[in-house]
């Protein structure tokens, strides 16, 4: 089928975007091949645009939005587009030119209007785009890697520029959040460069990772389609993890095996089409320059230990959190995490499971690469479905506020309101207004949420009150919805998170610095999930067992976190969808073997 990823031989361009659906490797991915470009003698830039990074786990130093060099691999330098530190960089650098020349008052109004939810999305974006523009920047490195969020929020960041330089050309009367001091015709000129670097082919190559697995494979194929779309033509497919061969007396090892093939016949016709390669299964964590270096000529023999892992009897099956759940009477239940941890299944399994026992649910979804349908197949008579729709409720709530204000304004004051309303930021704020809408139904059902990757979730949930503070200046409301969210959240009585993760050194790490965030926001978290272990699977694969002795160390940790409020599930051979499926995993109890 394809050959081996080199990335010698097949990273050429001066700009190479890494994407693909959460847990499928982009870091991991983009680290091996920057430190693997650094090893030959070039000089390289890798740049997370994460919101929820974790370039600093894979190489065990702190990293900022400055370049760093990386130790112990000469010509690599690393940097995380942190969107609250270019937040703050960006305001001091609009405001800096006024200060002792314009009134105090004057000042206070700027930096309270660039204090906004927007201007972090902005910052963050303007850092990007300079990456992509700037002739100095350039001319220091032969090559400028970005590891990107999960694929929903980065077709969201590689098509603002198309999106900003749009709404430029179309703004007449100096609205939007970018404020009157920001420079319009500036940011028009370096916006309409990124779009033309981003679709030279001798300039950016985007590469898409995944692994042989129906979602991410569709995942792909949608962002590859979408982005086609915007003009970025040079793609190449990258499939991370590939298991070659397989163990004949280990079920677990045919298991995957027949699971990537299933998956191989039903890959997109569009992904088939392009480049192809693929990187070997590797038998540990991929943490350290050693592993990173090892990452693409893996062997059995550099796994810690080959032997079938033992996780003792401690850790109960996911039925037992879902019985804590029903007992203690929560009402509205997030499931939240590291993208590709198998936060949708969990969010639907418990809804299942609270169902089963006899409660009316609502699941839904905030997540712009949901796939909760794919998931749960059919509904049941107890539970109803919906998703968060970007679009949709961007269109909503423009209506909504054009509406609300079309008596009181003149028509030179709708026409700035409606030009304010086309912003890209507006559908940030329309979207946080339907997931505070989405926790008020929790008074007639339990509501389960199935949420965005963690950077996305954290940039929702921990700007509540910034949000707040938009809603009311867009529309001058704030609804009843959005005055109750914190409160209900915040109330442990009411609310529940339940943190999912894989056993693994960047999802736990992840989740970690997620539940510290949330414990600072004041909202409660009450179980965590061990997902998709090989060690709960009791596996005799040298390279699938390589995985779940390395998996032990991740296990104890989250056990000991979670204060022992942790539920493990075993890997499964087969993708878990549908109600009977989901069914049979809420149900697992203690004692149990799924």
């Amino acid at each position: 089928m394809s050959i081996r990823f080199d990335p010698l031989n097949i990273l050429s361009t001066p700009y190479l975007f890494f994407t693909g659906k959460g847990g499928v490797g982009k870091t991991s991915t983009a680290c091996a091949a920057a430190v693997a470009l650094a090893d030959s003698g070039k000089r390289v830039l890798l740049v997370s645009t994460d919101p929820a990074s974790n370039l600093q786990d894979v190489f065990g130093m702190e990293l900022s939005n400055h370049p760093a060099s990386i130790e112990g691999v000469p010509n690599l330098f690393a940097a995380n587009l942190d969107p609250e530190s270019a937040a703050e960089e960006y305001k001091a650098k609009v405001v800096a030119p006024y200060r002792g020349v314009l009134p105090d008052s004057v000042i206070s109004t700027m930096e309270e209007q660039l204090s906004g939810a927007c201007t972090v999305e902005i910052a963050a974006f303007d850092e990007f785009t300079t990456l992509l523009t700037d002739a100095h920047v350039k001319s220091q490195f032969d090559h400028i890697l970005f590891d990107t969020a999960p694929t929903g929020h980065t077709l969201r960041l590689l098509q603002l520029p198309a999106a900003w330089s749009g709404f430029l050309d179309e703004s007449t009367h100096g609205a939007s959040c970018l404020g009157p001091l920001a420079g319009l015709e500036a940011k028009k000129t370096l916006y309409q460069q990124a779009v033309q670097t981003l679709s030279d082919d001798e300039q950016t190559t985007l590469i898409l990772v995944t692994r042989l697995e129906h979602s991410p494979l569709m995942e792909a194929a949608r962002a590859s389609s979408e982005l086609k779309s915007t003009g970025i033509e040079n793609q190449i497919l990258v499939i991370n993890g590939l298991l070659s061969s397989c163990t004949e007396e280990d079920p677990v090892s045919k298991g995957f095996v027949k699971r990537q093939v299933r998956a191989l016949e039903q890959m997109p016709t569009e992904l088939l089409a392009m480049p192809m390669y693929h990187i070997p299964l590797a038998p540990f964590n991929v943490t350290g320059i050693k592993s990173l270096r090892d990452f693409f000529n893996p062997t059995p023999a550099a796994a810690e230990n080959n032997a079938s892992a033992d996780i003792g009897s401690s850790i109960p099956p996911l039925g037992t959190l879902i019985n804590d759940l029903d007992t203690d009477g929560i009402r509205v239940i997030f499931t939240m995490g590291k993208g590709g941890v198998g936060k949708s299944t969990i969010a639907c399994a418990i809804a299942v499971g609270l169902a089963e026992r006899g409660h009316r649910v609502h699941l839904s979804t905030t997540d712009p690469a949901a796939h909760l349908q794919h998931v749960f197949g059919e509904t049941a008579d107890r539970i109803t479905l919906s998703r968060v729709d970007p679009k949709v409720e961007l269109e909503r709530y423009q209506n909504e506020v054009l509406s609300q204000n079309a008596d009181s304004l003149d028509e030179e004051g709708l026409a700035f309101l409606e030009e304010d309303l086309r912003s890209p930021c507006t559908e940030e704020i329309a979207v946080f207004r339907a997931f505070a809408n989405l926790v008020e139904h929790s008074k007639e059902e339990i509501v389960v949420i199935d949420t965005a990757p963690t950077g996305h979730t954290l940039l929702l949930l921990d700007a509540t009150q910034v949000y707040h503070k938009e809603i009311a200046r867009s529309s001058g409301l704030i609804p009843d919805s959005v005055q109750h969210l914190l409160p209900r959240l915040r109330d442990p009585k009411e609310t529940s998170v339940v943190i999912v993760t894989l056993a693994e050194a960047t999802p736990v790490y992840e989740a970690s610095r997620l539940e510290k965030d949330l414990k600072r926001a004041g909202i409660p978290t009450n179980w965590w999930v061990i997902n998709q272990s090989f060690a709960a699977a009791g596996t005799t694969d040298p390279i699938l067992s390589g995985r779940g002795y390395a998996e032990l160390e991740w296990i104890r940790m989250v056990n000991q976190v979670s204060d022992g409020h942790a539920a493990i599930i075993p890997w499964e051979p087969n993708e878990v969808a549908g109600y009977e499926q989901l069914k049979m995993l809420a149900e697992s109890i203690p004692g149990q073997k799924d």
